[in-house]
This record gives structure tokens, sequence and C-alpha cells, in this order.
């Protein structure tokens, strides 16, 4: 990046110490990416950031006290401009839905994040939406087993079958042979469908189903 570019200002809100630190020793290997804080509950993210306005708020689900996903809904109006990613062990439907609906735009899981954080940090602040191959495979079985009119068309699935894959936004773009802009663009209208999927409903569905013939 330019010497004169601002770097990307980053807060990670966990109440694991030893994550913290990891956050941070990775983002220190990165010119562009400055950690400006570190809060170990939800309760010192809402009295520190918004004074701070970092350009990206990492974010744990589970803390004691408020929640990530509270702590999440209760910053946005404070931080009308950052971008909010949930790093987590969990890869539930409840918690996806939840955080996607609370206003998260990337969700990764913590295991194995370190090789893809710097990337996924800068794709966040570009305004792309970061997202585990895990966590892609999930909203890929949510979809299938959603009602019609709540499918993704042809382009979406294709693109969310490759990040399910662990592919960047770059390669997608390649492999397709489409701009990385349209990549982008077809990412953004599947969060928009998750958004108002009504996750407790999809749930309720899926567990409907896997009572009256197996497992999910």
């Amino acid at each position: 990046m330019p010497a004169t570019s601002k770097p990307i200002t980053v807060a990670v809100v966990d109440d694991d110490a030893e994550f913290r630190q990891l956050v941070r020793e990775t983002l220190l290997g990165a010119s562009d990416l400055q950690c400006r804080a570190e809060c170990a509950s939800g309760e010192a993210a809402l009295a520190e950031l918004p004074a701070l306005r970092p350009d990206v708020v990492l974010l744990d689900i589970v803390m004691p006290g408020i929640s990530g996903i509270d702590c999440l809904r209760r910053l946005r109006p404070l931080l009308p401009e950052a971008r909010f990613m949930m790093l987590t062990v969990f890869e539930d439907y409840d918690r996806i839905f939840e955080s996607l609906r609370a206003g998260a735009t990337g969700y990764l899981i913590k295991r194995g994040v370190a090789p893809r954080l710097v990337e996924s940090v800068r794709d966040l602040a570009e305004g792309q939406s970061p997202i585990s191959p895990s966590i892609a495979r999930k909203v890929i079985q949510t979809f299938q087993q959603a009602a019609p009119t709540d499918e993704l068309s042809r382009r979406e699935r294709e693109i969310l079958e490759w990040l399910a894959r662990g592919r960047q936004y770059k390669e997608i773009a390649q492999e397709l042979g489409v701009a990385l802009n349209t990549v982008r663009t077809h990412v953004g209208r599947i969060y928009k469908k998750l958004h108002v999927h009504n996750g407790r409903e999809a749930v309720a569905r899926l567990e409907a189903k896997a009572r009256g013939g197996g497992s999910r």
C-alpha cells in the first residue's frame, strides 16, 4: 500500500486473552493494519470503541456479560462506518443468522483463522463479506432445505460453493472468468437473502426434517 495511506484500524473484542494476543501478533505482520484496541468484554467495547472509531471490529460471540451479538447490535448505531466480523468456535445456524441479522458482514471460525485473518480484514474493510468455508457449507445446506422462493440463483450457488472450498474472491473471479466486483455483488446478494431469511424458522424446519428422516 502507498506510504501515505492510512492503515485499517482494527479492534478485537474477546474474553480469551490468548486469542486477543494471536490477533494482535497476526495483525502486526501487516503494515496496512493497526490493532487499535483490545477489549475483554462487550461492556468494555461499548465504553471504549465509540471514541476510538475503528474501521473493523472483530467480535467473539459468546462472552460473559453482554454477548458478542448483543454488543454488535448496540455498537452498530455508535459506529455506523465500521464493519463487523464475528470470530467464533461455533458453527450453528442460530448464531449465524442472529449475527447476520444484527449486522455482521463477516463470519470466521476461530480454528485455523490466523492464515486467513489479514486478508479477511482487508476484504471486510473493502466492503466484502469474508466467510469461513465451513460456514459457507452450512449456508448452502440451509438454502437447499428452504422453500423454492428462497433459493439462490445458479451463479450465487456456484460462488457459494467455491467459498465453501476455501477459495478467495480473486480466485473465484478467475475461475469463473468474471470481474472481482461481480463476485462481490453476488456475495452481497447472498447476505441480503440471509438477512431476510427467518433464522429460527429455518432451524425449526431443519430440525423437523431431521426428526423425520435422519440427522442434518
